[in-house]
Formats: C-alpha cells, sequence, structure tokens
C-alpha cells in the first residue's frame, strides 16, 4: 500500500450533524472536557448545559439551561422540545466522560439499523487511574425496575422521546422524569444494548454491593419511591399488565397438617450462624404447634453435625439432608415443602439470621388467619454480626399498600423479610431451584391471584458479615442476578397480561 492509499484510507467520511447533546453541569472542569470531545465531532449540532445551580461558568459553544432536577420532569420536556435534531445525546450523571474511538458513530449506526428508540453501551469504569470493564445488561421487557444499569451515556431517537413526552403529560416530578420517559419510549420502539466498550466514566458511587442493596427502601428516599411508584403502575397500565386489587378467596383450614407452622431454613455451611439460627426458632412462645426443618445442603464445615446434634436434642428439629446434589436454596425449599412433615404455614429462616424475639411465629399466624392470605411477608432489622444495628435500620417496606403493593411488586428489588407462606398454595406454585430471587419470584406469582400480608415491625434480624452471598458481588454476578430477576418480571408481565386478556374474554 502506499503512503497516499495510507492517507486515503484514514480520512473520516464526513457525517451529517445528527445529535442534539445534553450534558449535566455543576461548575467541574471535567465538563469543559466533555465539550471539548463533542465540539470535535461532526456529529454533533448543538450542546445543552443542564445545571441545578443559580451560576456556573459558562463554556463556550453552548447553551447553559436551568433545571430543578437533573432527572426530573423538566429536563425531560426539554429534551422533547430543544432538540431540532434526529438524535439525542442525554448524559445521565455528572460525571467524566472519555469516548471511545468512533463512539458516536456507532451509537448512531447501531439506532439507525434497530430502529431504536434507545440505544446505550458498555463502558469502562475509571477509579484512581485503573480501567476496569464494566459490561451492562440486556433491556427486556422486565426491565422495569428504576435502577436499571444503562451506563451514563445514552443515544434517544428525538421523534420517539417527542411522542413519549405528548403521552405522559404528567404533574412535575422531581426524581421521576427519565424513568417514566425510558418506560415510554419501551412502550413505542427498542432499547438497544451495544455489547462494546464505547466509553469510560468515573464511578462515583463506590460502595460495596450489598450496601446499595437497600438504598430503595431507605425512608429518605420516600418521595423518589412515590414518583417512581406513579410512573411504574402508569406503564402497567398502558401495557396491560396493572392488576386492580381483587384477589383470590382462600380456605386456610383446609386439609390436615402435623403442625401448625413450620420454620424452613436451608443451609450449607454456616457454621458460625446455625446454632444461632435454630436457637432463634426454639425459643418461640406460641399457642399452637410447630417445628424446624433444617434442610443442609451437603455442608463440609461441621454444619452437618450441630443441626445433628440439636435435632437430637429436640424433637421439633428435622434434619433434612437431600438425596440430590445439584439443589440450590430453592430447591431445598422445595424439599422441606414437599416433607409430610411440614405445617400448615411454611416460615423462613436464612442460616444467617435469627427471628427478634419470642413471638415472631406467633404474630406471623395471626396475621394469616386476619388477613386471610396466601403470604405474609415481615420486616427486619439490619444487624452487624454482634447484633448491633447498622444502616439503613429497619427495612420495612412500607411502600407496599394492599390497593397496588403487587404492581409495585414489580418495580422494585425485593419484597422484605421474614417471608412465610400457605402451604398448599406454595406446593402448587412451586419454588424456582436457583440460590438467587427464587423468593422473589414465588412472591409475584402469589401475588398474581392471592392477598399479601405485611407485617411492619421487626421480626427478623438481618446479620450482614463477610459471609453473606450478596455482600460484595463483582460485576459478572451483579449482571447475572439482574438479568434474572429481570427475567422473572418479563415472565410476570406475561403472566398478567394473559389474566387481563382472559378476564376481558369473561366479561364480552
Amino acid at each position: 500500500m502506499t503512503a497516499r492509499n495510507e492517507k486515503v484510507s484514514q480520512t473520516r467520511t464526513p457525517m451529517k450533524k445528527q445529535i442534539t447533546a445534553f450534558i449535566p453541569y455543576s461548575g467541574q472542569d471535567f465538563t469543559r472536557a466533555t465539550v471539548a470531545q463533542l465540539q470535535q465531532i461532526g456529529l454533533v449540532a448543538k450542546i445543552s448545559l443542564l445545571t441545578t445551580r443559580e451560576t456556573v461558568p459558562s463554556i463556550e459553544g453552548t447553551t447553559v439551561l436551568g433545571v430543578q432536577s437533573l432527572l426530573g420532569s423538566q429536563t425531560r420536556a426539554l429534551l422533547a422540545h430543544r432538540a431540532r435534531t434526529r438524535y439525542i445525546l442525554f448524559l445521565l450523571h455528572d460525571t467524566a466522560i472519555d469516548l471511545g474511538e468512533h463512539a458516536l458513530e456507532r451509537f448512531v449506526q447501531v439506532a439507525d439499523m434497530t430502529g431504536a428508540g434507545c440505544v446505550y453501551a458498555d463502558y469502562v469504569d475509571l477509579k484512581e487511574g485503573a480501567r476496569t470493564p464494566h459490561p451492562v445488561i440486556e433491556y427486556q421487557s422486565g426491565s422495569i425496575r428504576d435502577d436499571f444499569n444503562f451506563g451514563s451515556l445514552l443515544l434517544l431517537r428525538t421523534e420517539t422521546v417527542q411522542s413519549a413526552e405528548r403521552e405522559i403529560r404528567s404533574p412535575d416530578v422531581t426524581y421521576a422524569g427519565w424513568y417514566s420517559l425510558r418506560l415510554a419510549l419501551a412502550r413505542r420502539a427498542p432499547i438497544v444494548r451495544v455489547g462494546e466498550f464505547l466509553y469510560s466514566k468515573i464511578e462515583s458511587d463506590a460502595r460495596k454491593s450489598g450496601e446499595k442493596l437497600f438504598d430503595y427502601v431507605d425512608p429518605r428516599n420516600r418521595q423518589v419511591q412515590i414518583e417512581m411508584e406513579t410512573a411504574a403502575t402508569l406503564h402497567l397500565k398502558k401495557v396491560g399488565a396493572y392488576l386492580a386489587p381483587a384477589f383470590a378467596p382462600l380456605r386456610l383450614d383446609r386439609d390436615a397438617f402435623p403442625v401448625e407452622a413450620s420454620v424452613i431454613i436451608p443451609v450449607r455451611n454456616r457454621v458460625r450462624t446455625i446454632s444461632d439460627a435454630i436457637g432463634s426458632v426454639l425459643k418461640q412462645e406460641t399457642a399452637f404447634s410447630f417445628n424446624c426443618i433444617v434442610v443442609d445442603n451437603h455442608s463440609t464445615d461441621g454444619t452437618t453435625e450441630i443441626v445433628r446434634d440439636a435435632a437430637a436434642r429436640d424433637t421439633r428439629v428435622i434434619h433434612l439432608v437431600p438425596e440430590r446434589l445439584d439443589l440450590g436454596i430453592g430447591g431445598c425449599w422445595s424439599r422441606a415443602v414437599d416433607d409430610e412433615r411440614c405445617g400448615r404455614f411454611a416460615v423462613q429462616l436464612d442460616s444467617d439470621d435469627m427471628y427478634h424475639d419470642a413471638t415472631t411465629i406467633q404474630k406471623i399466624i395471626e396475621a394469616f388467619r386476619k388477613e386471610k392470605c396466601a403470604m405474609v411477608i415481615g420486616s427486619y432489622r439490619m444487624t452487624n454480626f454482634q447484633l448491633q444495628e447498622i444502616p439503613p435500620g429497619v427495612i420495612d417496606h412500607r411502600e407496599w399498600t394492599p390497593e397496588n403493593g403487587r404492581n409495585n411488586a414489580l418495580r422494585i428489588n425485593g419484597l422484605g423479610a421474614p417471608r412465610a407462606f400457605f402451604t398448599p398454595v406454595l406446593r402448587t406454585i412451586k419454588i424456582p431451584n436457583v440460590s438467587y430471587g427464587e423468593d422473589y419470584a414465588v412472591g409475584l406469582a402469589i401475588s398474581r391471584d392471592y392477598r399479601i400480608g405485611r407485617i411492619y415491625e421487626p421480626l427478623y434480624l438481618c446479620r450482614r458479615w463477610e459471609g453473606n452471598s450478596d455482600a460484595d458481588l463483582d460485576i459478572a454476578r451483579q449482571n447475572a442476578f439482574n438479568h434474572y430477576k429481570d427475567k422473572l418480571r418479563t415472565f410476570e408481565l406475561a403472566a398478567r397480561q394473559r389474566k387481563n386478556r382472559a378476564a376481558r374474554k369473561s366479561r364480552a
């Protein structure tokens, strides 16, 4: 190849200015660097800086737009009304961005090929000079949780944004503007992930995965949750998956059971905690009979001996060792629930944790009787290994309401603990044989038809320590877990849509 041919092959073909960029701006210097990158790219026609501050230093070649909140309805309206180009580039977070080679061209190329309403991509985390690849996951119909990770850089189709904004027309919101927009975008066009690392960003939230789990139930975030629930409920109505507050009746006294309640503890290699868990069960004071079924999933660290000794000392402790070697937590639950010694109500206790006091089981069974429900969910207190309370303290899921709880359950990441079930219903539904999300899957399925009761006082001590399975997950496991829960939501959305179609057909 000649030198002249080499020069020609490296020349970039000019591209039409197709993008209006909207970037958060708090006066930081890194925004100038982002602007400079965009100004060098022929695709970008205009750059608007979104700020919540009264005054910020100007940046040449940009327009400053004041907003009350970066992710509120005011920003959503600006995206729809200010863009005059085919696409909108929206930076979700006020952070430093470093675009990869031809990154924006790739965003546009994928949007053109797929007709997407939104395109997002994998990225690289920058922290203290280190570069860590951060793949994201595919968007699916069940990806309606409000904490879905799109990364920080999005390419939106302007006409789809404008159509969505006309439909939403909701009252002003401070937090749910972007959330309501992306749900509306998903109703109109594909949301597409590019599985390529198209940019780098500074990760601003350095907390471990286990510390982020409970943001959605932090009382300080209550107004956020109210807005998000409103947006999610509207979306469910639009896609035909909303369920009105009408529930199937239950006969709780049908059939005979050996005991009224069984506490079920799946366990594998929890030699440090299993004695405390079993002990908190045996201390329970009830007006009915109960037992404790410990499903020992082939422990190798001394747990088996502890459980065996407990069963020898107290006949209420039942030590089950499954024959199968492929059981997850869900499979262990199924083994216990299907056992002939299981009681009328099956009550959860994790092998790491303990009941709050001696009245827990009594309160749970009373809730079943009072509310005539198929599932009861309590509240718990977060503690360290020494049982000292740690933030955020009590997790009570007060976002749940009898009228809309089962709809809002599709938005959030969990339903709470401890969980208890009417055994005949649980035996019918079956529990996925996995070790993450199995309780969420069952809760969604039960809520589709039956009432769920709630107890808002702490019944449970949830110990956070280095042995917890979700204490500090790497990106691959976080993605796997999030993808699985989104898949559960996808299944549940389809089931609820079918349920509603069948109901309409029967009324016709």
